[in-house]
């Protein structure tokens, strides 16, 4: 059961840093922090964030996949995937714009809902970014059930500590 987390965490990883990229965009004050669409999604989805998201999930992928071809054998055994034979640009693009995408759809309908940004939206908030991921990857490889309910399972708890991290280092407003 342990090795089934790991391995969902692990595969799942480049989505998760690219759901946590836009923070640390904005903290650091990097460019392009326009709103992407203020009547839809508010002011604070910006390109900005859209773009650190897939940057830092390519990077991700990109390091996934060095790893994997180096031969690492703790690394080979988390792998759900055949590195050697992936697309960097494919994966890392499905995993940071499925998250990113996931995000704003629900950023969409909250504000529809009159919802303030920043508000809780539970379970919302906790697993957007999930299937958002999870349908951008689909076409390149469809992931276990077994999985698929780690993921669901672990992400909430796992999103709920990195946003009181956040909180604690200055990089969020709000806890959670």
């Amino acid at each position: 059961m342990m090795l089934t987390l790991l391995q969902a965490l692990y595969f799942f990883f480049p989505a998760y840093v690219a759901n946590m990229a836009p923070v640390f965009a904005h903290a650091l004050k990097l460019p392009l922090g326009y709103p992407v669409s203020t009547q839809y999604f508010g002011d604070h989805k910006t390109v900005r964030g859209i773009m650190a998201g897939i940057v830092a999930a390519l990077g991700v992928v990109f390091v996934q996949k060095m790893l994997f071809m180096q031969g690492y054998p703790f690394f080979q055994e988390l792998s759900l995937l055949e590195y050697s034979t992936i697309s960097i640009i494919l994966y890392g693009l499905a995993f940071g714009l499925g998250a990113l995408v996931g995000d704003l759809i629900k950023s969409f309908f909250k504000r529809r809902l009159q919802r303030e940004p920043g508000s809780p939206w539970v379970p919302f908030d906790q697993l957007d970014f999930v299937l958002g991921a999870l349908i951008f990857l689909y076409p390149l490889y469809q992931l276990e059930l077994k999985y698929v309910a780690v993921l669901l399972i672990a992400t909430p708890a796992l999103h709920f500590s990195a946003n009181v991290l956040g909180y604690l280092l200055n990089l969020k407003r709000v806890w959670w």
